[in-house]
């Protein structure tokens, strides 16, 4: 794959694999995680509800506490309304 529009992102989450998009040490690298989720769903062409399910699933992965996920997921929620 030469370019990020090549990446079978979509047809990975059509399969129901539970993708997720993050950021590793982005004070050094770079692209911050919301960076990182706007160039992916520019270059696949990814619709809100495919950006929702991305974030839906690194909520759930997430090493955090319950009241954190809960905290998580209404922020997920807020955006997908907005």
């Amino acid at each position: 794959m030469d370019t990020l529009a090549g990446h079978p992102l979509p047809a990975m989450l059509d399969a129901g694999l539970a993708v997720s998009i993050h950021s590793d040490d982005p004070a050094y690298f770079g692209g911050y995680v919301d960076d990182n989720h706007r160039a992916v769903a520019e270059a696949l062409g990814l619709d809100r509800a495919q950006v929702r399910a991305l974030a839906d699933h690194a909520v759930e992965a997430a090493f955090v506490d319950d009241a954190r996920r809960a905290e998580l997921r209404a922020e997920v929620a807020a955006w997908a309304q907005a």
